[in-house]
């Protein structure tokens, strides 16, 4: 639990004074984590959840984060992970084609993500435009992890898509997922 809490600390330290979807970075980051808590998860997952953003959104590298926390944690992380050293358009493909690869904890710890980020877009103070491409991108990473998290026999899993799918259903009249 040493790790976890170090995991922690590190990661509301680096996204100190950050917001996300209408609230602070480490609501929502706690948020992923009592998600993912819910699904009886190993100290190592509750720390991915603490710092699946940290390589994208901060200063902190694949260097230091091994450094920290190991290698099991950082390629976690670094799965969940857009690489920001390259254009746009290439690394919304290449995250893609992460996500589609990643093993199915990195994939639960994304949907632990996409279900704490629909639920604060009530708190979010944006454009209607901006809300809505918050959505469709959530959306369209859940399309892409969703069929292997249906295939695990965990029914709590099922329960957080179906409770995400009803979010969804709220911001968008088409069919759900």
């Amino acid at each position: 639990m040493e790790l976890v809490k170090s995991a922690e600390l590190f990661a509301k330290q680096k996204h100190s004074g950050k917001n996300t979807n209408g609230s602070t970075y480490s609501k929502h980051l706690e948020d992923v984590v009592n998600r993912l808590k819910s699904f009886g998860v190993d100290d190592e997952h509750l720390c991915a959840g603490w710092l699946h953003d940290i390589l994208e959104n901060t200063d902190t590298s694949f260097d230091d984060l091994h450094g920290q926390f190991g290698s099991t944690i950082t390629v976690l992380v670094s799965s969940l992970s857009k690489d920001m050293t390259i254009p746009r358009k290439q690394r919304n493909k290449e995250y893609v084609k992460q996500l589609k690869e990643a093993s199915i904890n990195a994939k639960l710890i994304k949907l632990c993500d996409i279900s704490a980020n629909l639920s604060d877009l009530k708190n979010y103070k944006a454009s209607k435009s901006k809300i809505m491409r918050q959505i469709r991108q959530n959306r369209y990473h859940l399309t892409l992890i969703k069929n292997d998290l249906i295939d695990n026999s965990n029914p709590k899993i099922q329960i957080l898509l179906n409770n995400t799918n009803k979010i969804l259903q709220k911001y968008v009249q088409t069919k759900t997922l």
